[in-house]
């Protein structure tokens, strides 16, 4: 309560205070037949009785005919609340406050919708008028929490390990590889600036520069368009270090999350799991595996090798041929046949794979149409090897071994969505589940020209310690020092150890990459100019706080987000703007196309 005119919040008043007057300031939450009011403010609710006398009947009035959400001052004595009508769900249930006197501050219109969090609102309305839903308790919760984790990481970093708070420029260059970036016109006719997807350059530059240890919460910029839970700007926390090897990097960050996490979600237990990208594709089908539950993939090549199954014999003659299944605990008494239909249906749209259920029958017996072709001795090695129980469905798929552990990948997670959605607890959101995967490939095939090269995550990546010399003979072969953090199934953080080298930096980009490495000259310059061996991660904020709370979308993290289509609901951003206005940038708007994508929104 410094600095302002009020005594005490609305969320403090307890007992003791009985007998004292005090002055609250909030919003009219609640306010019944004249009689009585709730009033909230940032931290919590005070119930106001309204004087019924004749000498407060202005204020009776006031406070009686004052709509909902409504700014109001109160000032009145703490009285015990009557024996009988305490409320314990609420902090101050114990007590009220006799109102003396009020004052309408600010008079609120008729509302948009209701602010309370159980009400249905459409996410358009919500982000329309944002000011409004960020008075609802979880926003102003996920909010405060965000604010104090991060500065609980600040006092982690800058307080206890010497890190230095650098901020970046946003106006730079184009950056080869990587996501698409914003471009900003500038008075220099045909020159553009690009807002940077992560202060990626800058930090290995202060890192030349001597400083040591560089952290920001810095602000990113990404053109990725339409994506489903991403956001065109969005907040990393940013580090780098020098002289530092990757288990350095995951010790820092393993005791940055244990000093910053909130008490009430419990404690994090370190050093976190590991495990390499291909036992992560072979076992979950993805580079971020959610470890919460079980369903691995299982290979069965090797037993079903032995049979005479032409699909199988025709997907194990290929040099990265396999077969692999899932196992669906209780799938035939949790899901119907139109879910079974709908995973193959998934497995062969977004993977081109086809794939076969095994049902484990009552009896013990399997039903599938592989059984024709396997004894009773081979059914059972097979129920063994798939750990099979009464009412299981076996997903099997048969291919190329990325392809197929992709698909089965996307069918655990799907299957597991589908046994929830019947009542099947598989994933406590309360439950979290750290992992570190490492050992990337450091380049992957373009997707449109498999021929070609480009960076698994971004050209500044060094080569696995041991595959240095394949990067000069088969670049194909060579893992990186990269790592990923992922959190319950979801990517919260990635980095490497950097390229010190001039000279390996601009092969990587000339060689391999065949990008024009005169974009980076400066970076390769300074590289010369003796820079230390150095390395670095981005926590990605927004989805961590969002996972903390079990938030459905990052949107509910962040205080004035974009829509799906990256616009400002609220503002109307981007909006138009005149001729004149884009004169001094030597840009003319091709006005028909305009007008074809204002259509379109």
């Amino acid at each position: 309560n410094s600095f302002v005119t009020r005594t005490n919040t609305c969320g403090e008043l307890r007992s003791a205070h009985v007998g004292q007057e005090v002055t609250l300031y909030g919003w009219i939450q609640y306010q019944r037949q004249g009689l009585f009011l709730v009033l909230r403010d940032f931290q919590g609710l005070t119930q106001i009785i309204i004087p019924q006398d004749e000498a407060h009947s202005h204020v009776k009035k006031l406070l009686s005919n004052a709509p909902v959400e409504s700014v109001v001052r109160v000032t009145g004595i703490v009285s015990p609340r009557p024996p009988g009508q305490e409320n314990p769900k609420m902090p101050t249930g114990d007590i009220e406050v006799k109102a003396e006197t009020a004052e309408i501050l600010n008079s609120c219109k008729k509302l948009p919708f209701e602010i309370k969090d159980f009400i249905k609102k459409s996410e358009a309305l919500r982000m329309q008028y944002r000011y409004l839903d960020l008075r609802s308790f979880q926003l102003q919760y996920n909010l405060r929490l965000r604010s104090q984790i991060v500065m609980r990481m600040r006092e982690y970093l800058c307080n206890l390990h010497g890190f230095v708070d650098v901020e970046t420029p946003t106006l730079f260059k184009r950056t080869p590889g990587g996501a698409k970036e914003f471009l900003v016109p500038s008075r220099e006719a045909g020159k553009f600036y690009s807002l940077p997807q992560s202060p990626q350059q800058f930090k290995q530059l202060l890192m030349v520069g001597g400083l040591d240890r560089y952290f920001q919460v810095a602000r990113c910029y990404r053109d990725e368009g339409s994506r489903p839970d991403r956001q065109p700007e969005f907040t990393q926390i940013d580090i780098e270090m020098s002289f530092v090897d990757q288990a350095g990097i995951q010790r820092l960050i393993e005791g940055l999350l244990q000093y910053s996490w909130p008490e009430e979600r419990g404690s994090i237990t370190t050093p976190f799991p590991s495990m390499t990208y291909e036992e992560a594709l072979a076992d979950y089908g993805t580079d971020k595996p959610d470890t919460r539950f079980g369903m691995k993939i299982v290979d069965i090549s090797d037993f079903l090798r032995r049979s005479d199954i032409e699909f199988v014999r025709n997907a194990l003659s290929y040099p990265r041929g396999t077969v692999k299944a899932i196992c669906i605990p209780q799938g035939v008494r949790y899901l119907k046949k139109k879910d079974f239909e709908s995973l193959k249906e998934s497995a062969k749209s977004q993977f081109n794979q086809e794939i076969m259920e095994i049902i484990c029958r009552p009896d013990g017996s399997l039903k599938s149409l592989l059984t024709k072709f396997l004894g009773e001795k081979q059914q059972s090695e097979l129920i063994r090897a798939l750990n099979m129980q009464v009412d299981d469905v076996v997903l099997l798929a048969a291919g190329e071994h990325k392809q197929v552990c992709s698909a089965l990948g996307s069918l655990r997670l799907e299957s597991a969505d589908l046994l929830e959605a019947a009542g099947l607890v598989l994933r406590d959101p309360m439950t979290f589940h750290f992992l570190w995967v490492v050992d990337f490939p450091l380049f992957l095939p373009k997707g449109e020209n498999p021929t070609e090269l480009e960076s698994a995550h971004h050209p500044f990546t060094a080569p696995h310690p041991s595959d240095t010399s394949l990067l000069y003979s088969d670049p194909t072969k060579v893992r990186s020092q990269h790592y990923d953090l992922v959190l319950n199934g979801n990517e919260i953080g990635g980095g490497s150890i950097r390229i010190h080298s001039a000279e390996q930096q601009r092969f990587v980009l000339e060689k391999v990459l065949k990008e024009d490495s005169e974009v980076l000259s400066h970076l390769l310059e300074a590289l010369e100019f003796g820079a230390p061996p150095h390395g670095g991660i981005a926590l990605g904020l927004d989805r961590l706080i969002s996972l903390i709370v079990d938030a459905p979308s990052i949107r509910d993290v962040i205080a004035f987000p974009k829509s799906f289509r990256g616009r400002d609901l609220m503002g109307n951003a981007p909006d138009y703007v005149t001729p004149e206005e884009l004169e001094p940038y030597h840009i003319q708007v091709s006005w028909p196309l305009a007008e074809k994508e204002a259509k379109k929104n």
